[in-house]
């Protein structure tokens, strides 16, 4: 019946798009079948459009186009609603079918050909920016003068709809069969000799393009991102890509957007169309039972329904979110068949197909059956039928050759303020995590899919499974659930947007694609946990191009500057739901301004166009703040109210031993108390409340990245947990810093005896310029209600040696009368300052460089630039409850040499948090700050005035 070339037929599915209806289909197979049925083809086309797609409305006289003797049809006086967008839209879509124009007008011998030139001709001399879709319809209807009756009545309905539509991009392909058939011409040849001189038109994206720039700079330093690449595609083609930043830690290689990435989830999309290649064989049935594939696969499954390939990549399977072994958290680089092993010891968290829960372990699983119907490993596979034909030659699933010289170093980052270089070993759950990448690469499996899966050499997949891969599921109350299988499905400026975000340890990654307007972007950062603002990033660039390709004004990016310090101090304070349990925290630190509220605690910055209070960071950005004359919070659409400043209750005697660290130095897992419940804050960024079943047993919320899940604790004889199994990995506990009371202790790299003599011996650096003369007082005689522990007199800190010869506290007299004014700030309170050093010879200095290990040098100053205790103007102290004498317990102990130490410490308990940061308001109060590794050190303001001092307490004392 059809006499196609496979070239001729995949140029016609071009010609009709993704959602080709089941009528186009009928066309494509019988556009050249005899005359006699040519009408009733037409009839049957109308027949089921007008049953599947929106009705085609009847054209009248009024309407948009109006017949005349001379042409045939001609445009109406007058413009239509996105006739502009509809012009631009059909020229591209033209252009698509040039390749194949020449090929089927030569190959016709019935003289066709010559009516297919001329109006080729004729098109190419109308059609212009100007005239677009009206030149379209007045050329083919000079040339189709001899079957105007018939034609011009379907046609003018087809046009019509058409433009009331806004480009119902089935009825190209109904309009342009109708025209065919009834003028007995083949299909192909009709719609693609109009196409032969159609030109797409040429955007200028260099405006947009400079926006974007400015954009990308200003996030990259605002945020410090330490690499930032991104592609921006329209259609087959890259309008722009570029780096920013450095890919190597000694920041001497510029990124570029050659740069590879990990990639993390968008993995997953490779993965998918790795099985449904296999799909499209004929070797692997989508809806089969799991176990056909993998029969010694059989997780605890009480619900009866039987886990099939097609759950897995929609996230419906109700596995849980991470393997036992193998998971995000595990470094052992395990294989995969072992970490797909290891969830037969798990339970199926829900009953399949009843709920969307984000699982890594069934995409590995889904590797898993790809490997065992290949007998070939994964990463391969991926690489032999994907990233090879589609010449991505810098990706792979394993770090090869090609890969190694362009990756980028990987940076955490955590809410205490350490970065740290990212961990590199491989996911358990490689299918769906391990791929490298650089966004030139991504940009090349963008326009693949723009193609419909279609290579210069052949086909990735086919259109129709692509298509179920973008078509989102949908529950029993057919709500869409977010997810085709693999690629997120979501609504974008009224647009269909698709992709997958990706996030594994120190790289965050977006792919974005609008099938319908064929753009797409590629972007990556590396740095970890900042998906929020490279997606920013990423949208931003798809609306200046829809703007470019629209004719309209580019959008602004919205920055941001710090909110000023008299704004800050309003909003500082903790506040709880007007209607509701929720609570919102609002702390300052040097000048930043922080929110915690929900899983996540944000930036606040004051917004430069109009000066509204906002989030800006990593991880968000937008939800305005808001203080009210009344003292009320609004957060977004919610009104908090603010709470008393007060010390919170302490928490539960049965809670003390589960708190505390739990994981690995890459990945740690903190169990902390808040607003009176238990939090794990996991994988650095998230906190969740948790829901006490038991002593030892906990529920994640039903939100988040471990819904359904839970933890059980176990511990030891004393109470105290040695690990929990969370979610189904098990967190053994850290030894972090020291015990209640106890004081932290380093082995000193030489012994403190010998390192003195050389201190004594050796001179404070030089100081050229003017400095105010030293005016060193003891703090006691200023206020005797101020407490001394001055642990350096004694061997009670951390190296275990004596330096002083007696317990003094000196400091220069502006910065004495300081301290003494916030210790009667907080007499009222019941509590008082206890110091633990002040004023420190330059020498005491050296030797504690001289004796700390490399490691923790951050803890200690060092001589060569002197140190602001050594010009006493820094104060080392905590607080003390005046009623019995003792300190106040802190999250820390003093000189403790661990993270436990940072003022921004997340873990411990509210109360412990909330006596850290009422010591350093107080001192922040009387001009000082504080040191960004030391929650008991504080610096006071004018320490720059006064020089490195080496005198020992006995010279100080001297008449």
């Amino acid at each position: 019946m059809a006499r196609w070339s496979e070239r001729s037929e995949t140029t016609l599915y071009d010609c009709l798009p993704e959602n080709v209806n089941i009528g186009l289909r009928v066309l494509v197979l019988t556009a050249d079948v005899e005359s006699m049925l040519k009408l009733a083809i037409t009839k049957l086309v109308l027949l089921v459009s007008l049953l599947i797609c929106r009705p085609l409305v009847r054209f009248q006289s009024e309407h948009l186009w109006a017949q005349t003797p001379e042409s045939g049809i001609s445009q109406r006086n007058g413009d239509f609603p996105g006739r502009a967008f509809l012009e631009k839209v059909f020229a591209r879509r033209l252009a698509g079918w040039k390749a194949v124009s020449a090929d089927n007008c030569s190959t016709r011998a019935d003289g066709k050909a010559n009516w297919c030139l001329s109006v080729s001709s004729r098109v190419c001399d109308l059609l212009t920016e100007e005239c677009g879709l009206d030149a379209i319809v007045d050329a083919e209807s000079k040339v189709c003068a001899s079957q105007k009756n018939s034609w011009l009545t379907t046609s003018r309905m087809f046009l019509n709809d058409f433009a009331r539509h806004w480009f119902r991009r089935s009825y190209t392909g109904i309009g342009a069969a109708m025209m065919s058939n009834l003028q007995q011409l083949s299909l192909m040849n009709s719609v693609v000799m109009i196409a032969d001189q159609v030109r797409v038109p040429e955007y200028d994206y260099g405006p947009a393009v400079e926006k974007l720039q400015a954009a990308v700079r200003q996030e990259v330093e605002q945020k410090e991102l330490p690499a930032f690449s991104i592609s921006l595609v329209d259609s087959n083609r890259v309008i722009w890509a570029a780096g920013f930043g450095f890919q190597d830690a000694e920041k001497t290689v510029p990124a570029t957007a050659e740069t590879v990435y990990r990639v993390g989830s968008v993995s997953k999309l490779f993965t998918d169309i790795a099985v449904l290649q296999l799909v499209e064989e004929g070797r692997i049935d989508l809806d089969a039972p799991m176990q056909e594939y993998l029969p010694d696969f059989h997780p605890e499954n009480p619900f009866g329904i039987p886990l099939t390939l097609r759950q897995m990549m929609s996230h419906r399977s109700g596995l849980v979110r991470e393997s036992p072994v193998g998971n995000y958290f595990d470094p052992a680089e395990p294989t995969l068949a072992a970490t797909v092993a290891s969830l037969n010891n798990t339970r199926l968290v829900y009953k399949p197909e009843t709920k969307t829960k984000y699982s890594n372990a069934a995409i590995a699983i889904v590797g898993a059956v790809l490997e065992k119907q290949l007998d070939e490993p994964h990463p391969q596979r991926v690489q032999h039928t994907i990233l090879n034909p589609l010449e991505m030659k810098q990706s792979s699933f394993v770090v090869t050759p090609a890969v190694e010289p362009k990756l980028a170093t990987g940076w955490m980052r955590t809410y205490d303020g350490r970065r740290f270089a990212a961990p590199t070993f491989l996911l358990g759950t490689g299918p769906a995590g391990n791929m490298y990448s650089s966004m030139l690469d991504l940009s090349k499996f963008i326009s693949c899919l723009f193609e419909d899966g279609r290579t210069k050499d052949g086909k990735i997949l086919s259109p129709e499974s692509l298509q179920l891969m973008t078509t989102p599921i949908k529950d029993a109350e057919g709500k869409s659930q977010g997810f085709g299988l693999g690629f997120h499905v979501q609504e974008f400026d009224g647009f269909t947007r698709i992709g997958h975000g990706g996030a594994v340890y120190g790289f965050s990654t977006q792919l974005e694609l609008l099938p319908e307007r064929k753009l797409g972007v590629a972007a990556a950062a590396s740095l970890d946990g900042t998906n929020g603002v490279v997606t920013r990033l990423a949208d931003y660039a798809l609306r200046l191009m829809m703007a470019v390709q629209d004719g309209k004004p580019l959008p602004d990016y919205r920055t941001t500057i710090p909110v000023p310090a008299e704004r800050a101090v309003d909003l500082v304070g903790r506040y709880r739901e007007v209607d509701g349990e929720r609570f919102t925290k609002i702390s300052e630190l040097n000048g930043d301004l922080f929110m915690q509220r929900g899983s996540f605690r944000h930036e606040l910055r004051a917004a430069a166009d109009d000066g509204a209070i906002i989030t800006d960071d990593e991880i968000g950005f937008g939800t305005h703040v808001e203080l009210g004359d009344d003292g009320r919070l609004t957060v977004g659409d919610t009104t908090f109210a603010r709470l008393p400043d007060e010390p919170p209750a302490d928490i539960p005697d049965r809670w003390r031993g589960l708190i505390g660290e739990y994981g690995w130095d890459h990945n740690t897992l903190y169990i902390l108390e808040k607003d009176g419940r238990l939090y794990a804050l996991i994988e650095w960024f998230y906190y969740y409340p948790l829901q006490e079943v038991s002593d030892d047993e906990f529920e994640f919320p039903d939100y988040g990245l471990y819904h359904g899940e839970g933890l059980k604790f176990s511990r030891n004889a004393n109470g105290v947990a040695t690990e929990v199994n969370a979610a189904e990995v098990v967190f053994k506990r850290r030894q972090v810093g020291t015990k209640d009371g106890e004081t932290f202790r380093i082995t000193p790299v030489r012994p403190i005896d010998e390192l003195r003599t050389g201190a004594l011996a050796a001179s404070p650096p030089p100081e050229p310029g003017d400095f105010r003369e030293a005016d060193l007082v003891e703090l006691v005689s200023l206020d005797d209600s101020i407490k001394l522990d001055i642990r350096y007199a004694t061997t009670n800190n951390f190296t275990g040696s004596v330096f002083y010869k007696q317990p003094r506290a000196f400091m220069q007299q502006p910065a004495a009368q300081a301290v003494a004014r916030a210790n009667a700030k907080l007499k009222s309170l019941g509590l008082g300052l206890l110091i633990h050093d002040a004023y420190r010879p330059w020498h005491v200095t050296k030797m504690f460089w001289d004796a700390t290990p490399d490691d923790l040098k951050d803890f200690v100053a060092n001589p060569a630039r002197g140190s602001r205790h050594n010009r006493g103007c820094a104060v080392d102290l905590t607080l003390y409850d005046r009623g019995n004498g003792q300190p106040i317990q802190m999250v820390a102990g003093y000189d403790e040499f661990s993270p436990r130490s940072f003022p921004l410490y997340p873990g411990g308990t509210a109360r412990q948090r909330w006596y850290r940061e009422l010591l350093r308001r107080t001192m922040e109060s009387e001009g000082f700050t504080i040191y960004e590794y030391e929650w008991w050190h504080f610096d006071y303001k004018d320490w720059q005035k006064y020089r490195i001092g080496n005198a020992t307490f006995e010279d100080l004392l001297k008449p």
